[in-house]
C-alpha cells in the first residue's frame, strides 16, 4: 500500500510541475526551455502509473484522479499562495475516500 501511495505522489507531482512549467511558458512567457522541461516530465509522468502492481489500467487512473486532486490543492496552497477554503479540503477528502474504496475494497476476483 505505501509503494502505490508513493507511486501515485510521484506521478501527480510529475504531471503538476510538468504541466506548472508548461503553464508558465505559454500563459507568463518564460523561455521556452520552461515548455521543453514540462513536456519532458509530461512523458516522465506518463511512465510513472506503469510502475503501479494494480492489473486494471483504468482502475488506477481513476484512483491516480483522485490523488491528483489533493496533490493540486496542496499545489496551489504552496506555489500559487491560494489557501484552500473548507470545501476544497472536503472536496480533496471526498476524492481520497474514492481512491481507498476503488483500490483497497475487498473483491472477489
Amino acid at each position: 500500500m505505501i509503494t502505490a501511495i508513493i507511486i501515485f505522489v510521484l506521478a501527480g507531482l510529475a504531471e503538476i510541475g510538468g504541466g506548472y512549467l508548461v503553464w508558465l511558458w505559454l500563459r507568463e512567457s518564460r523561455p521556452l526551455w520552461y515548455g521543453a522541461l514540462g513536456g519532458l516530465i509530461l512523458i516522465v509522468y506518463g511512465i510513472i502509473p506503469t510502475l503501479q502492481s494494480f492489473p486494471s489500467f483504468g482502475r488506477v487512473y481513476a484512483a491516480y484522479g483522485g490523488v491528483f486532486v489533493v496533490l493540486a490543492v496542496l499545489w496551489g496552497w504552496a506555489v500559487d499562495r491560494k489557501t484552500p477554503d473548507l470545501y476544497d479540503w472536503v472536496g480533496a477528502a471526498i476524492c481520497i475516500v474514492g481512491v481507498c474504496v476503488m483500490l483497497w475494497a475487498p473483491r472477489g476476483s
